[in-house]
């Protein structure tokens, strides 16, 4: 209980969230971009930034339920907002008789490879250097 309390007052479950995001994201690209020359195939992409924000903002005022079979008021718990495949939403209509026409662009999915590569890594950094605050404070802060 104590290990759990001591993680969920740093800002390990966020990146740990954003982690697991990052990860969906990365499978999303990569079926996309595997899936470039399929006809009809419509991108996939992973909604979770908006969401953790809106929960994040303060926007929400939180209620607190006593019973997991109470409606959720307000704000979600950071626990509950997870990552989600979506399709994106396109006006493309596939003709059966085209070649590999689909609503993927190789350019778009480098660029969304990238981005996600980036902020990986820096989450993951992140989450290592709060271990590593945790480490220094259990061993002490001497040098």
């Amino acid at each position: 209980m104590l290990k759990i309390f001591l993680f969920n007052r740093t800002k390990i479950p966020l990146l740990e969230k954003a982690l697991d995001a990052y990860s969906l994201r990365q499978r999303a690209i990569a079926s996309n971009i595997a899936n470039i020359t399929t006809i009809g195939y419509r991108r996939v992409d992973v909604k979770f930034e908006d969401e953790l924000q809106r929960n994040l903002g303060g926007e929400f005022i939180k209620g607190m339920r006593t019973n997991e079979k109470h409606i959720a008021i307000g704000a979600k718990d950071i626990n509950d907002v997870q990552p989600e495949i979506a399709r994106q939403s396109s006006d493309y209509n596939p003709d059966p008789l085209a070649s590999g026409v689909n609503d993927v662009d190789i350019d778009q999915e480098m660029v969304e490879l990238a981005k996600n590569q980036i902020r990986y890594r820096l989450a993951s950094r992140l989450i290592a250097e709060s271990f590593r605050g945790i480490q220094k404070s259990i061993k002490g802060g001497g040098v």
